[in-house]
């Protein structure tokens, strides 16, 4: 599909956005292969940037004295001593994933008050969720307030959850429900695209089709029929063309 030449191309390149939470993150496991595993999911993560890798808790414990690090992956039993040993150990805790192959120490694990709990091997869809978890976290602890418009709460398989508006890249309709996908996970909330798109800041978000709600500082390209987001493209109706293109520019200058 074409695109529309350069001359007549929006890019959207913001200046004036939230800046993305960014989480020093350490890896404590006595198995190569699977600390293998859990550098390629933080490699591959925008908010997650690798600072150290520990191959025992012992080594972790000098470690993370001297390092400022906000989120570690745990193994829990290693040799001499385990990961809840390195915790009672620590003065300062780091936000906790615990990453096992047993569910035995699941309960023990939130005593510590873990963000999560994974069992080996990780999926993919569930580390992203724990990290998600400890990216809200972060926030609530680190920055001073949110205004209105930063957040919204929606209600989720029977919980309330907080979505940040600048993770949220587009809405989708699915009948009576509605689709949200962030740029961690997606959840589906039982509502109406109109009752939903009265949720939103109307100069942040615009609906580009009858089952499409976008966020305006996700969009990198259009043409007359579909829009870009990264390696997403979502339809767009051919009234709505003239729309898009007014909020883009006013996006750009806000």
């Amino acid at each position: 599909m074409q695109f529309i030449d350069k001359l007549s191309i929006i890019a959207i390149q913001k200046t004036n956005i939230v800046d993305k939470v960014t989480l020093n993150c350490a890896i404590v496991d006595d198995s190569t292969l699977q600390r293998l595993s859990i550098v390629r999911l933080i490699d591959n993560h925008p908010s997650l940037n690798l600072v150290a890798e520990y191959n025992n808790a012992i080594e972790a414990k000098i470690g993370l004295a001297t390092t400022d690090i906000d989120l570690v992956f745990l193994d829990i039993e290693m040799p001499i001593l385990s990961g809840f040993d390195l915790l009672d150990d620590l003065t300062i805790k780091p936000q906790i994933i615990f990453v096992t192959g047993k569910t035995k120490y699941a309960f023990k694990a939130f005593d510590y008050d873990a963000v999560d709990y994974l069992r080996k091997p990780i999926s993919k869809d569930r580390f992203l969720n724990a990290v998600h978890k400890a990216i809200s976290n972060f926030r609530m602890k680190n920055e001073d307030g949110f205004d209105d418009e930063d957040f919204i709460f929606v209600k989720s398989n029977l919980k309330k959850r907080k979505v940040f508006l600048n993770e949220l890249k587009y809405i989708e309709a699915l009948g009576d429900y509605v689709k949200l996908v962030t740029e961690n996970d997606s959840l589906v909330v039982l509502s109406t695209m109109k009752a939903f798109e009265a949720l939103l800041p109307e100069d942040r978000f615009l609906r580009i089709h009858k089952s499409y709600i976008v966020n305006l500082d996700k969009v990198e390209r259009y043409n007359s029929k579909v829009i870009e987001l990264e390696n997403q493209q979502l339809p767009l109706s051919r009234n709505r063309k003239t729309q898009l293109v007014e909020a883009l520019t006013a996006s750009m200058n806000r």
